[in-house]
């Protein structure tokens, strides 16, 4: 009977590729040398990403390590909790609640209009106060380690929607911080605030930055966003926002 060592190394990465990363990389790797050898190939992760759907053909010359793509690809998601409101208040820190506060609506919501992803149906809504909500993601918590974070680096996408009532003039403002293990700025992207006339035309728009080659250390990334309304109406004639999200992982994804 043939022994499973005994199997031709292309069998043997077909039969590894099965396994999840974690099993390979904690079990599996620690077998024999042999299986030491066959889980540090290129050609056993670059199976993986074909099995899971993360591979194209496009990407044989840009990916320099499968390994780690493979492992970018299995964590990327969206790391902001409860973005489009579906949880009330639920993961975020109301940083600033002033006059008539924070609200929920469901879209497209008085005076204004519906968003360009049809699975989004709420939306948080500021108020004549200054109003700004946060979330803090701890990167090792999520399955970024430390070495991953230092030496590769991946590339930080981080977006958000806003937009204003028909009738009301707004501000909106964001500010992302990629934070240190002790709470330090990294590195941060804080763009001027935003500032919408009355009568505008209440679309949703999107404003993306993509953090790259930020400095070691990274640990955390603090999202902050909000504002009010340029007119001082009591009610919700403030900036609306939603389906914001963090990404992590190759722009090729």
């Amino acid at each position: 009977m043939t022994a499973i060592c005994d199997l031709p190394e292309d069998v043997l990465v077909e039969l590894l590729s099965l396994l999840p990363a974690r099993d390979l990389l904690r079990s599996c790797r620690l077998v024999c040398s042999q299986w030491r050898d066959v889980v540090d190939l290129t050609t056993l992760w670059k199976r993986k990403c074909q099995r899971e759907g993360f591979y194209a053909q496009n990407l044989d010359r840009s990916v320099t390590d499968w390994k780690i793509f493979y492992m970018l690809c299995s964590l990327k998601r969206n790391l902001i909790k409860n973005p489009c409101a579906q949880d009330n208040f639920r993961h975020w820190k109301l940083d600033k609640n002033e006059e008539d506060k924070w609200k929920i609506e469901v879209l497209p919501g008085p005076h204004g209009t519906g968003m360009p992803d049809p699975k989004v149906d709420k939306y948080f809504v500021t108020s004549y106060g200054p109003c700004f909500k946060s979330q803090l993601i701890n990167l090792q918590k999520e399955g970024y380690w430390n070495q991953l974070m230092d030496e590769k680096r991946p590339e930080i996408v981080v977006k958000d929607w806003y937009a204003a009532r028909f009738d009301c003039g707004c501000r909106y403002e964001l500010t992302v911080r990629l934070l240190s293990e002790d709470y330090i700025v990294l590195e941060e992207f804080h763009p001027k605030p935003v500032v919408i006339e009355q009568w505008s035309d209440a679309t949703w728009r999107e404003i993306s930055h993509t953090f790259q080659n930020y400095p070691a250390g990274v640990r955390h990334i603090w999202f902050q966003h909000g504002g009010q309304d340029t007119q001082f109406w009591a009610g919700w004639y403030g900036i609306r926002v939603t389906n914001s999200s963090i990404t992590i992982g190759p722009l090729t994804m």
